[in-house]
């Protein structure tokens, strides 16, 4: 697996973008985690439900969808806020996480067609790259159980300066992979994740989930990834 820290060589070694482009492929993909590649959001949601109760406030699934594609430092604010927890926002944080990992552990929630559509990118030489809010740490746990090294490079919450809805992540991930934004597609499911993608200058596809996604320019919006291929994604970019 390759990461920001120490980018190693993909088994399946990625094609120049001007031939990848050509045979009607994106230049790269910029993917999502939580919502989009795997159904974790229903982990997040359980283990802010057991947190807050633990506090003796009260959550509700309108607070919970409120969270939904955030930097998790802001999610932790809210659940001070919202949900009456005292921690320290850093401390929620790692409570929620080792919650959702430990969940993880036990079954990974894959979203349908997000597996088939990664390896095939893989077998045709399309690199990718993650761009989640998630940690590092929770990322790891997911890309590891994929059998070989699909993502490139990793771009994390708690390794970026401001989260999405800002641009910063997708044009960290962007400019690890060598391209331009336009020259690559982003998948994501959230509105914040989007709004963050399209800022960037990166074409998105949103796979709605928990969230209705509504049209908007340089956006195609569907309901799964089920049936979805590389040149699917190629048509996408201009």
């Amino acid at each position: 697996m390759n990461d920001s820290r120490s980018p190693q060589p993909n088994p399946s070694a990625p094609a120049h973008p001007a031939d990848l482009r050509a045979s009607g492929l994106p230049a790269a993909v910029l993917w999502d985690m939580d919502g989009t590649l795997v159904d974790t959001e229903p982990y997040w949601m359980a283990e802010e439900h057991l947190l807050v109760s633990e506090f003796g406030g009260t959550w509700s699934d309108e607070h919970a969808h409120n969270l939904i594609g955030n930097a998790l430092i802001d999610s932790a604010h809210y659940i001070q806020e919202h949900g009456g927890v005292t921690l320290p926002a850093e401390e929620i944080i790692d409570r929620l996480t080792t919650g959702v990992v430990r969940r993880i552990a036990v079954e990974v929630p894959w979203r349908p067609g997000a597996r088939e559509l990664l390896t095939e990118l893989n077998e045709l030489g399309v690199p990718c790259a993650l761009v989640t809010m998630s940690y590092r740490e929770m990322a790891e746990a997911i890309v590891g159980t994929l059998p070989g090294s699909f993502f490139r490079f990793l771009v994390t919450g708690d390794e970026v300066t401001r989260g999405k809805p800002h641009p910063e992540p997708y044009l960290k991930g962007a400019e690890l992979l060598g391209l331009a934004p336009a020259q690559c597609v982003a998948i994501e499911d959230s509105l914040t994740g989007i709004a963050s993608a399209e800022a960037a200058g990166v074409p998105v596809l949103a796979v709605q989930h928990l969230v209705p996604v509504p049209e908007g320019p340089g956006r195609t919006v569907v309901e799964t990834l089920a049936g979805w291929s590389a040149k699917d994604l190629g048509q996408l970019l201009s």
